[in-house]
């Protein structure tokens, strides 16, 4: 009744350049993810994450450019130059990590990302982080890294399943001093009110409705982004990591990599 064409590339097995072309970090992070979860239904985590740990070390083996014994020279392509962050934040995720959560609620995070679409599986595994200050009308993304979690900022995590608001301890400070109510510093009653907004839009937007969270410096909920973010250095320019408010077993990315 019909025929379809399709036009495909073939690449000699050999020719690693015309293979790189082809290949979409973005789709592979999210099947890679599909295929970890299914292995830990019948294997230990800790050996999955091995498993992910090694498929990623024969990915770049055969498609990066370096010379031996030399870290340094190691340089990836544009078509490859994600994909390892995010399998350190697959391997840090609710998928393979199911510490401090319940059966059901592991579960619900396995039939989430089994079901979701490339965009939204890639925020399950490495959040969004936005990032709110008085120099700016709207938040900008910024790197989910501890140094992200400055004093003089607001920050916003989506994680697909919940939303995250971040208050750093000098706009906190603000707040309580009262100066949103103060029409002469109308900017920062705006500051305080545009990461709501966002929140806002998402949550209507999506369904299942993610859970919603407001944390500061301190406070219990304050984990929910700290738990995702890279711990990249214990001397962030910010009073998070200064006063010890800080601490993992994790390694960061850099030394992931």
């Amino acid at each position: 009744m019909r025929v379809t064409t399709i036009q495909r590339l073939m690449s000699n097995p050999d020719d690693t350049r015309e293979m790189a072309y082809g290949f979409d970090q973005q789709t592979a992070a999210v099947l890679m993810a599909r295929y970890a979860i299914f292995k830990t239904f019948t294997e230990d985590a800790m050996d999955v994450i091995r498993w992910a740990d090694r498929m990623l070390i024969k990915l770049v083996a055969r498609f990066a450019d370096y010379k031996k014994d030399d870290a340094a020279s190691f340089r990836l392509s544009n078509e490859f130059n994600l994909f390892p962050q995010f399998m350190f934040y697959l391997r840090r995720s609710p998928f393979l990590q199911t510490f401090n959560a319940s059966p059901d609620e592991s579960q619900y995070y396995v039939s989430s990302i089994m079901r979701e679409n490339v965009g939204n599986s890639l925020v399950m595994i490495q959040p969004a982080l936005m990032s709110y200050d008085l120099e700016s009308e709207a938040g900008s993304p910024v790197l989910l890294d501890i140094d992200s979690m400055k004093n003089n900022v607001i920050l916003f995590v989506d994680t697909v399943f919940y939303v995250c608001i971040w208050k750093g301890p000098t706009i906190v400070q603000w707040q309580k001093a009262g100066y949103h109510n103060d029409p002469n510093h109308e900017n920062f009653k705006l500051l305080l009110e545009a990461p709501r907004e966002d929140a806002k839009y998402i949550m209507q937007e999506r369904f299942p409705m993610p859970r919603f969270f407001v944390t500061v410096p301190g406070d219990t909920n304050e984990r929910k982004i700290k738990v995702k973010v890279n711990p990249s250095k214990l001397s962030a320019t910010n009073s998070t990591v200064a006063d010890g408010n800080f601490h993992t077993e994790d390694v960061s990315l850099n030394l992931f990599m």
